[in-house]
Formats: structure tokens, C-alpha cells, sequence
């Protein structure tokens, strides 16, 4: 199965194929250490609750992820708790958050170094 059929890339990301694995690990590295939580507000709408040692991470892997697919607007919002990170997409891309909640979702259920990757 590739990337594109599994909801990871769609046609419109530029980021070259085979730095996407890469990509893909280091997603998996963000849910497998910070994540903590993860609300779906809508079809196009996602918010993660992340450990605040994760922000200077997410953050970095956000505006590199938004520089190959433009359609994605990840917002950050931090207090002493941790990191709120709201995640939003066009409606076009409602089934690319789809896949990204999913997974965000198996790396809470199975809890940290569950052994899944993107790859």
C-alpha cells in the first residue's frame, strides 16, 4: 500500500517520495512521546493535547509539513498544562485528517512505542 492510498500523501503534497517515510517517522515520534490526548471538533477539524516538552518538536514538524502540504493549518496554543495544537483542512481533505487522527489515535490506544510507523 502506498502513501497516497493510505490517506498520508495526497497529489497535491510536494514533498519529494522519498523523503516520506521520514516524514512519516517523525508524526509517529510526536504521537508516540507527546501526544495525550486527541479531540475530533468536526470533518475538518482536529486538536491534539500534546506534553509541553513536545512543542518545540510539533512545531518544527508543523511548519515543515505546511510547506509541502499548504492545505494543512496546525494553531498552537501553550500553558503550563502542556500544548494544544488545533489542526485544520479544507473540506477536500477531510479523509487526509481522517487517516492522521486514526493514527494519532492507534499511538494512544497502544500507548507509547506500540511498534507502528508510517513507513
Amino acid at each position: 500500500m502506498t502513501e497516497t492510498d493510505r490517506g498520508w500523501a495526497p497529489a497535491s503534497c510536494t514533498l519529494p517520495t522519498a523523503e516520506r517515510p521520514a516524514r512519516g517517522a517523525e508524526f509517529d515520534d510526536l504521537f508516540a512521546t507527546g501526544l495525550r490526548e486527541q479531540q475530533r471538533l468536526g470533518p475538518t477539524l482536529l486538536r491534539w493535547r500534546l506534553d509541553p516538552a513536545a512543542e518545540a518538536a510539533a512545531r518544527d514538524l508543523a511548519s515543515r509539513e505546511t510547506q509541502c502540504c499548504s492545505f494543512f493549518t496546525f494553531t498552537f496554543a501553550a500553558d503550563g498544562a502542556g500544548v494544544t495544537v488545533t489542526v485544520e483542512v479544507p473540506a477536500g481533505y477531510a479523509s487526509v485528517l481522517d487517516w492522521l487522527a486514526d493514527h494519532a489515535a492507534s499511538h494512544l490506544t497502544a500507548g507509547a512505542g506500540c511498534g507502528c510507523c508510517l513507513s
